[in-house]
């Protein structure tokens, strides 16, 4: 397959950083040369007098070996030399990593959540606060992938809902996991942040410039790990306003109200559109499933008349994480999810799951 370099991801036989998009990417790809030469001239210099000494000293050319004892003026000469340029490599290093970990005055806070497998984004403070979404690979991908026919690009790279930032804004990544650990790695931005569970951590990043820029989840994180793709696009503050006022008109219409009852219909309708966002891309979108990932489709679980079974294993997860948790989506997603998959493929089995019900399941 005939594979191009992608623009804000890797490139064909890459061996250097990625192209900077941020100030801390340059001071990091400066901070990679400038101790790369200092290594290569030690290494050139040590060997070089390693290998004069052994050429010019043989026994084949006459050399005889001397004996002398120790010099004080050498062994302070390669105490303090070698302590200068380490310490000379350290303040640049430590200048670098203190500006990494500055995120004050921050124009733009999001939440970084790291599920298996998949990423959650909480816009919490600045301009698209409240906005709330999952990040999930493309299922076309995950497909691909499935067949061996690896195509495109940004094969393994696309997503359904990109990351948005506006450029030139300084955007603070709190980090955190649900489940097991996980890492937030964007290279041309120079960021790369563990997301543990139980704890929060932070960095951050002002992109320089539009585009669209890829990383991956950079810490082994289960058998799912290739497939936690991040796609962060970076606009222009207009088109990112729009893009804010958009997703704002997204969120209040589908604001709703765990109280409401629906018709089957509707959730069977609202629940075939979760499962393709949410599910498809494990359990397949026949229902079939793959390898140890179990079927849907004829379920004991799912065609049992006890809801609250099947309700509890979409809420707490199973098979120790084999099957996450998916309490992060809400009751009335949960409850048309489950009665599409009651009701679908060959699943008849006519039952409906009210937001109601969900609702009083997570208590």
């Amino acid at each position: 397959m005939a594979v191009n370099d992608l623009p804000g991801g890797p490139a064909v036989n890459q061996i250097d950083l990625h192209p900077p998009v941020t100030r801390i990417a340059s001071d990091v790809q400066t901070l990679h040369n400038g101790l790369l030469i200092v290594c290569l001239v030690i290494f050139v210099a040590v060997f070089g007098v390693m290998f004069y000494s052994i050429l010019k000293h043989r026994k084949s050319v006459g050399a005889k070996s001397a004996n002398f004892h120790e010099s004080v003026a050498v062994e302070i000469a390669w105490t303090i030399v070698p302590f200068l340029i380490v310490t000379a490599m350290g303040f640049a290093a430590t200048k670098t990593v203190v500006a990494q970990k500055d995120t004050t005055n921050a124009d733009l806070t999001i939440k970084v959540t790291g599920y298996q497998w998949k990423w959650g984004y909480d816009y919490l403070k600045g301009e698209g606060a409240g906005i709330s979404f999952l990040s999930t690979l493309d299922l076309g991908h995950r497909e691909l992938s499935n067949a061996g026919t690896p195509q495109g690009d940004d094969y393994l790279l696309k997503v359904d809902n990109p990351l948005v930032v506006p450029v030139d804004t300084k955007v603070r990544i709190i980090t955190t996991a649900a489940d097991v650990i996980h890492a937030w790695m964007v290279p041309a931005f120079a960021v790369k942040q563990d997301a543990i569970p139980g704890f929060v951590r932070d960095n951050w990043f002002r992109a320089e410039k539009t585009g669209d820029f890829y990383g991956q989840c950079a810490e082994l994180c289960g058998k799912e790990h290739a497939y936690m793709p991040i796609h962060v696009k970076v606009l222009s503050k207009a088109d990112y306003a729009a893009w804010v006022a958009a997703e704002q008109k997204k969120i209040a219409a589908k604001a709703d109200d765990p109280s409401k009852v629906w018709a089957q219909a509707d959730l069977i309708a609202r629940g075939e559109k979760v499962y393709a966002a949410n599910c498809a891309v494990c359990h397949r979108p026949d229902g079939k499933g793959a390898g140890p990932i179990k079927p849907l489709d004829g379920s004991p679980i799912v065609l049992a008349d006890d809801k609250l079974a099947q309700i509890k294993i979409v809420l707490n997860g199973a098979a120790n994480g084999a099957m996450p948790s998916w309490k992060q989506l809400n009751d009335t997603e949960i409850a048309a999810v489950v009665t599409y998959t009651k009701n679908h493929w060959g699943n008849k089995t006519g039952q409906v799951v009210q937001p109601a019900e969900v609702q009083a399941a997570r208590q």
